[in-house]
């Protein structure tokens, strides 16, 4: 069966950025702090990229001092957040399963219409494109974790399959994916901080993957492993604080 991600390997850069990605990842796996557990990494990795997801979607990212969230973009990002270690099995054995209750958990407090929470819009190509999607997830693909992750982050952001809170669900798909592919099997990184510091730029090479030329899918997936490898950074920084 032909893989039907391998030609993005042969767009001038991505391979070895997605080497050069994986490597950065690899490197915050490997640090003391994270190769006793990374447990107090992941947990702060995971709020701060709830927190800059939200952000993206133009709430306010800082959290309360009450510890009361009264967004509901911020509510749902969080909500999120917590559930992704336990969406993971559902994940890699039924991702649409899994697209549709990181949908009810982001968008709970966005729609008046409670029956349209967890179901992707029935127009256009929406339908397809989930189940090719979910192919590539489960086994039709053996590109690197970094590209796979990319295009799993893309694809959703283009599709917008529920027509609310579709950001937030991609960049937490994306987060399962990227565990998933082991390039980061302990969610350490947070390369939505990369996406909120650059927001333009991030909406930009989105737009650029979804006109689906080989420019415009190149330049999102060399975006997305800087992203990676800001968001290692960002790790670091963490485990260094964690001791």
């Amino acid at each position: 069966m032909t893989d039907p991600l391998k030609p993005l390997l042969d767009l001038e850069g991505v391979a070895a950025a997605a080497k050069s990605a994986q490597d950065a990842v690899f490197a915050v796996h490997r640090l003391p702090a994270n190769l006793r557990g990374g447990a107090a990494t992941a947990a702060e990795a995971s709020v701060r990229s709830a927190r800059a997801s939200a952000g993206i979607e133009g709430a306010a990212p800082e959290l309360p001092e009450s510890g009361e969230v009264t967004d509901p973009v911020l509510a749902g990002a969080l909500r999120v957040a917590e559930a992704l270690e336990g969406l993971l099995p559902t994940w890699r054995r039924a991702p649409l399963q899994a697209l549709a209750r990181l949908h009810v958990l982001a968008a709970s407090d966005l729609v008046t219409d409670l029956d349209a929470l967890g179901r992707p819009r029935s127009s256009g190509d929406v339908g397809p494109r989930l189940e090719l999607l979910a192919q590539l997830v489960t086994g039709a693909t053996s590109v690197p974790g970094p590209v796979l992750t990319a295009v799993v982050h893309g694809e959703l952001l283009a599709l917008k399959p529920f027509g609310s809170a579709d950001g937030v669900v991609a960049r937490a798909a994306a987060r399962l994916s990227a565990v998933a592919t082991g390039l980061d099997p302990k969610a350490l990184t947070v390369p939505e901080v990369a996406y909120f510091r650059r927001v333009p730029k991030y909406l930009e090479a989105a737009t650029g993957f979804s006109s689906g030329t080989p420019d415009g899918v190149r330049a999102w997936l060399l975006f997305s492993c800087e992203a990676f490898e800001a968001g290692a950074r960002e790790a670091k920084s963490i485990s260094d604080a964690a001791g």
